[in-house]
């Protein structure tokens, strides 16, 4: 399987599943309407578990955008050839997902009144809307994602030689994300991910959704751009201070 083909069904799996569990929580006559912030975060700490062990060991797992453009900071030799098959199938497999969640809740999808709840399922904003902190929260909160992942499925932490980093490693990215949802997703809906956001936001504004209202354009630079800033100044903090595991 190559690298696109890899990424494309990864961030697809990721959004199926993320989007999905966000659709469960908030769209009308679904088995788990109103369960809440906590069921919300778990769900997307899950599918980024299922998604890495997915595609792993093909294509290193990123589905996102700003953890390949950090790792191309610190490791330009390695993934500048290869960042059209990255950054390409990771916003085709946001999109797909957005379009395969559509599906699975079609039924729902018409007795939701809220339309704003509509857009949340595919894409994230803001709690309250400030945008020079909306984006620093974007920053934060991709920096954390991308100093852990380096940090935790490092050698100085997980020992190659006994199989423990391929095998253990997605359970504890998806603790990572879970974290970072819980403690730092209430400004924004912690995108982390721009395929993640921007992806379904096309599905949104492309899918005949019954009384679907626009698609934020205004707002969807910052779960974008903050993620990238995020995730470089993660990686780069990471070469400084850990040089010697890399």
């Amino acid at each position: 399987m190559s690298v696109f083909l890899a990424e494309f069904i990864g961030t697809a799996i990721l959004v199926v599943l993320g989007d999905g569990v966000v659709a469960n929580v908030v769209l009308g006559k679904t088995k788990g309407n109103n369960s809440g912030w906590i069921v919300i975060t778990a769900g997307w700490a899950f599918a980024v578990t299922v998604a890495v062990y997915c595609v792993n060991a093909i294509s290193g797992a990123h589905l996102n955008p700003a953890v390949t453009l950090a790792l191309t900071a610190i490791e330009p030799g390695k993934y500048v050839p290869l960042l059209p098959q990255y950054l390409g199938a990771q916003l085709l497999g946001g999109i797909f997902g957005g379009v395969i969640v559509w599906v699975a809740y079609y039924p729902h999808w018409s007795v939701t009144p809220d339309a704003e709840a509509k857009r949340a399922v595919f894409c994230t904003a803001p709690a309250i809307r400030y945008p020079m902190f909306n984006l620093i929260t974007e920053i934060i909160g991709t920096f954390v994602l991308v100093l852990g992942i380096l940090a935790i499925t490092g050698p100085a932490n997980l020992q190659p030689h006994h199989g423990w980093d391929k095998a253990f490693a997605p359970f504890l990215v998806g603790i990572l994300v879970w974290s970072i949802g819980l403690s730092l997703g209430g400004p924004t809906g912690y995108a982390i991910n721009p395929a993640r956001d921007l992806g379904p936001r096309i599905a949104h504004f492309l899918l005949p959704i019954p009384g679907k209202t626009h698609s934020g354009w205004g707002y969807a630079w910052i779960p974008v751009v903050g993620p990238i800033i995020g995730g470089v100044l993660g990686a780069l903090l990471y070469v400084a201070q850990w040089p010697k595991v890399l």
